[in-house]
This record gives structure tokens, sequence and C-alpha cells, in this order.
């Protein structure tokens, strides 16, 4: 689950060749697992086009390209460059190539079956230009079947930002671990189907390296889930409080505190101005409603410690009034979200400040609630990759920071990260993200840590989606909970 940028897999080859393994070994291996995830996709015999760049991806299509030719396919080779500028293992394996060598950017696309790019890999450092831009949108142009090598030409391994173009590719297949690029947007739509191939570089280097990067998913999160026990009951779940707005806005409101429940806090409370009591009593059942019109009254529910948790933000309104109700619970587990979010636009300072007392909070904007809270701080908002983004964000605020979209990304302060890659398309409606407050909120409840009660939130909120299929509503989502839960359950 690991991701390692550039950098990082770099050090990882290195490591590996310092413990007495060739690079010309794992380059072997690497080719490979080209030419045999390629053998999966292409029907035997068929006319094979190899692109090979002038550094190391290039070496590993020198070897898919002797491998398929071996196999029987009918191979093409094409090289960025020329062959007397290799160097290093990459030399080594175009001089094993028995066929002829193309100029790549001349090479003719005609009576192609299939494509190998192995023109640049995830080290790409540039934008690309001239002849490789050149190349990559000739071929981009055919939409013929590609298999990219480590990451499609042209995606940056550390961001996923497409540098100046990028090879459209049907199937990726990468070495020891992903990369960053291949999960993160726009990158992972030219990414296509990806492996990861076992090259013989062992796990143990992991330690020596120590990423702080994952792909989100449940093998790390799943050793804190809250999985209910025999000798549990509801307030061991934790009693949480949803914190609503006016009359008109009450909907977010009930699906975040309906989320809550079915992710398993035990009891749920919706804190109401007077006038929406009428409106969630009318729409709940198994969530109690209790009257609370500004701040005052709101800490003075939180009298009750158990109380513990509280999800503050959707459909909350915005404004000194929303201000003064997170002052008011300040001191709770917190999910923050929306218009609390909002409340405080510009001034993530003052945010942080308001929730240094809470012993777990975790906020969940999207791109636009983002964009308002930091607007000053350029140092958050300018780095290219959405990681660091986010890594800027949580150490700013002293807290987990989710911002969400098609490659949600969780972070903490202390630099760990996750991406998730498993949210549909149709989970982009209206009320989704106020299910996802209420989800996180609900296993902050049951005192699952923040960051991986925030991982797990949003893999979870992910794979309702997936279970409750295209035309989805955000209510589907919170009814599509128990089939994921039960699934998840019986692997812990």
């Amino acid at each position: 689950m690991e991701l390692l940028t550039p950098d990082e897999m770099g050090r990882a080859d290195a490591l590996r060749i310092a413990s007495g393994v060739a690079g010309e070994r794992l380059m072997e291996r690497a080719g490979a697992a080209v030419a045999r995830v390629a053998g999966l996709h292409c029907t035997a015999g068929g006319r094979v086009l190899v692109l090979c760049g002038p550094g190391n991806n290039g070496g590993d299509g020198f070897v898919a390209a002797r491998l398929l030719a071996g196999m029987g396919y009918r191979v093409r080779l094409a090289l960025l460059g020329t062959v007397d500028r290799l160097r290093g293992d990459a030399a080594t394996m175009a001089g094993q190539w028995r066929g002829p060598v193309e100029a790549a950017a001349d090479a003719s696309l005609d009576a192609v079956d299939f494509v190998i790019d192995a023109l640049f890999g995830a080290g790409l450092a540039r934008d690309l230009d001239g002849d490789a831009r050149a190349l990559v949108e000739r071929l981009n142009a055919r939409d013929l079947p590609v298999l990219a090598v480590d990451l499609p030409s042209g995606i940056d391994g550390a961001t996923g930002a497409i540098r100046g173009a990028a090879v459209r590719a049907r199937w990726s297949v990468t070495f020891f671990r992903a990369k960053p690029g291949h999960l993160l947007m726009p990158g992972r739509l030219s990414c296509g189907e990806l492996s990861v191939a076992d090259i013989g570089i062992g796990p143990e280097v992991l330690d020596v390296i120590r990423p702080c990067a994952f792909e989100n998913r449940p093998a790390l999160w799943a050793s804190s889930f809250p999985v209910p026990r025999a000798q549990g009951h509801k307030y061991t779940r934790g009693h949480l409080v949803a914190v609503s707005g006016p009359p008109q806005a009450t909907g977010a409101t009930r699906l975040a505190a309906r989320a809550a429940l079915r992710a398993g806090a035990g009891l749920v409370t919706v804190a109401c101005p007077a006038a929406a009591l009428p409106i969630h009593a009318a729409n709940l059942s198994a969530i109690m409603v209790r009257a609370v019109d500004h701040a005052g009254e709101l800490a003075q529910l939180l009298a009750d410690r158990r109380l513990a948790t509280v999800v503050i933000g959707p459909g909350l309104g915005v404004g000194q009034g929303a201000r003064d109700r997170l002052q008011a619970c300040a001191d709770r587990r917190l999910v923050v979200d929306a218009d609390l979010l909002s409340s405080f636009a510009g001034a993530p300072d003052e945010l942080a400040a308001a929730l240094k007392e809470s012993p777990a909070a975790i906020a969940t904007p999207h791109d636009g609630e983002f964009a308002r809270l930091f607007a000053r701080c350029p140092q958050v908002l300018e780095p290219v990759s959405k990681i660091e983004r986010v890594r800027a964000a949580a150490r700013r605020l002293g807290i987990v920071v989710v911002l969400k979209g098609p490659d949600t990304v969780v972070a903490a302060p202390d630099g760990r990260a996750a991406v998730a890659a498993n949210a549909p398309p149709w989970l982009a409606t209206a009320g989704a993200g106020d299910v996802l407050s209420g989800i996180i909120a609900g296993l902050l409840s049951q005192a699952m840590p923040a960051f991986e009660a925030a991982c797990a939130g949003v893999w979870v909120h992910g794979e309702a989606a997936r279970e409750a299929g295209p035309g989805l509503v955000a209510d589907d989502l919170i009814d599509a909970l128990r089939p994921v839960y039960r699934r998840l359950f019986a692997q812990l």
C-alpha cells in the first residue's frame, strides 16, 4: 500500500543494487514483467511497436521487445535518440536486441496492433517538447492499445500532473510499488489498469526509505477499525452530537447524523435551533433532537461529558454564530466541514487556535472550501502535488485534513498521507460530503484515531457509492453502508 515518489523509488533500486543484485538483473526482470502483461492483452503473433526513450525506461523496453520477439510477436522497436548515446544498463540491454532500431520521431503507427510506451517513466523532470511531444500526440490521435512502462510518458510520477502532453494508456505496469502519480488526478486517467510487478526488491528497503504516503485501503487502518463486541453497548460506541443550522438548511445535518449512526456511533443527537426542531423530529427516528438556539445553550448541552464527539458544519450557516458554536464544542473530538470552514475563510490560524483544545480533530473541505480557507496562504495552495498541499494544510491547522475529490487525500500533521482511488464518478452528487463527514465522525466517536478514522471513512464512503451504483443520491450511501460493513467485518 506504500506509494513511492520517483526519488524514493530510485533509492529502493540503489539499495537493492548495493545489496548485491546487479542493475541489469533488475532491468531484465522489469522488461520481463512488461512482456508478460503485454502477452495478456495482445493477440499471439500480433504486431507490436515498442517505443523506447533514452534512459532506463527505454532499457526496460529493449528487454520487453527482445522477449516478445522470442515469443513469436512481430516486433518493431523505435528509439528517441541514438543507440550510441545510451548509457549503463540501458546500453547493455540495447546491445542484446538483434532487430533494427527505427527513429521514434519518424516511426509509422500504421499496421500496429499494440504499442509499448517505454519512452519516459516516473522520473520525468521536464515538460515533453519537440519530437517526444509530437510522437505522444500522434500516438494519442490514433487511439491504439497502449501499455505504459512504469507510468505513461508525460505523467509526473510524484504529482500526477501532465508535463506538456501525456500518453493515454489502457494498461500500465510499474515495479515494486506504485507512485503517487498513478493515483492522483489527472495522471490516473492516463494510466488505465495498473499492475505492480515484483522485480526482486525486498520490502526491507522500506525500513530505510520510510515512505509516508500510502494508497488508502483497509490494510492501512484495519487494525484500529471499531468492530462491535459482544460485551459492548451503545454507550461504549460513543454519543455524538450533530450541530444543525436554521430550518431551511436541515437536510445536510440529517445526512451527517444518520451516516454517523450507521457508521457505528452508539447514540446521535441533533442540536438545532428551536425553529428547526419539528422538521428534524419529523424526519428522524433513531436520532434524538435537542433545541439549541445559540452557543451558550450548546455549551450547556455539552456539559454532559458523555457527548464526546461533534460533527459541525453541514447546514450550519456561515458567520460569527458558526464560530461561536465551534468555541462551545472545541474540547471534543471534532469533524469540521462545510459552512464551519467557510466561516474561517482566509483565517486558517484562527481556526487552528479554535481547534487547539480538541483531542482529535478532522477537517473535510472540498476544493472550493480549501481555497477559501487558505486564500492568503500561498505555501499551502501553490504546491503542484495535491499530497503536498494537504500536508501543508494539516501542518498549518495542526489537525488531520481530508481534501475531497476523485482522488481524495488525507494528511496528518506528522506527514502521513493517503490517496483514495476507489470512488466512482457517480459519487459526485449533492450531500455526499455531508454523509462523509458523518461517517468519519461516527468512527471518531468509537475512539478510532483521527488519521485512521479519516482514511477509513473515505474508503468506506467510496465503497458505499460502488454498492449503490449509478444514479445514487446521498441518502442511498447511508443504506449502502450495511453491505460494505458486512464485507469489511468478515475480513477483520
